[in-house]
């Protein structure tokens, strides 16, 4: 009768806490989910300004007069979407070629003054981003004078230093068994990276370009800076300019804002098997 009752009560907790568990998960996915629903519903309303905007949980009716509105606004929407797409593109595919190129150096390759430069790069790291805009602005703009350009817009992200840190930690685990056999066969160094460590670090470079193309996307900051004319603005910019003094074309800045995700959605989709893979290296052994 004891451990009848003992068993009824560990079924009842494990039931109130699984609920309890459940339910605030749902809370999390809810709170979570609901600024991007937001963001879509909103973009299907009708372009007026903001005074006249009724925000609603549930659209009294569906208009893409908003998308419309956002590519008719300025002459140079498209423009910001190209831009976008083309810093984030080729600082994806910088930062994907040079982190693998350092990661595997500072993982597999011996050299003098390696360590004293890693824990260099990693000290960086812990300087924030924010101090550094300045003196970069000041280099970027006053010295080089390359405002306005995508070198100005790409320049300062070709590498980061957490990207070679992910990339080294994962090219560790490695067997270095594997290079010593391909040096015996003959193979030099650019063969055993390109044949041997490429192929197999397919997982960490697909989240290396998920992450930067993330970054790159939408970021505001810093091609807020060094953009000051619209042709050459980004999406995450251009979206400021539905603002005003004293008014806020709502919609239409919602529906910029939903096309910009878009390729987000494609991307993470597209490599979500490799990306879930990275999320998982090195959890089981074996």
């Amino acid at each position: 009768m004891g451990l009848y009752n003992n068993g009824l009560r560990s079924k009842g907790y494990l039931f109130v806490r699984n609920g309890l568990i459940i339910t605030f998960l749902i809370l999390f996915a809810a709170a979570t989910i609901f600024p991007i629903y937001f963001m879509i519903i909103s973009s299907f309303g009708d372009p007026v300004e903001a005074g006249a905007m009724s925000y609603s949980i549930f659209p009294s009716k569906i208009s893409f007069e908003s998308y419309k509105f956002f590519f008719k606004f300025s002459p140079h929407s498209l423009d910001w979407l190209l831009n976008s797409f083309i810093v984030a593109a080729c600082i994806t595919v910088s930062n994907v070629f040079f982190a693998t190129l350092a990661g595997y150096a500072f993982a597999k390759m011996k050299f003098k003054g390696k360590n004293i430069l890693f824990a260099i790069l990693l000290g960086s790291m812990m300087i924030p981003g924010q101090v550094t805009q300045v003196p970069l602005y000041i280099l970027i703009v006053n010295v080089f004078d390359l405002q306005n350009t995508y070198t100005a817009l790409i320049m300062p992200s070709l590498v980061t230093v957490y990207n070679i840190f992910l990339v080294k930690q994962f090219m560790s685990s490695i067997p270095v068994e594997i290079i010593e056999a391909a040096k015996i066969e003959g193979c030099s160094q650019p063969k055993i990276f390109w044949h041997i460590i490429m192929p197999l670090s397919k997982t960490v470079m697909a989240v290396l370009a998920i992450l930067t193309f993330m970054a790159a996307w939408n970021d505001f900051f810093w091609p807020f800076l060094v953009t000051n004319t619209m042709d050459m603005q980004t999406i995450q910019v251009g979206l400021k300019n539905f603002r005003f003094a004293n008014t806020t074309y709502f919609a239409p800045m919602m529906a910029g804002a939903t096309i910009s995700a878009v390729p987000m959605f494609i991307l993470f989709f597209s490599l979500q098997k490799y990306f879930l893979e990275g999320v998982t290296v090195g959890a089981v052994k074996g």
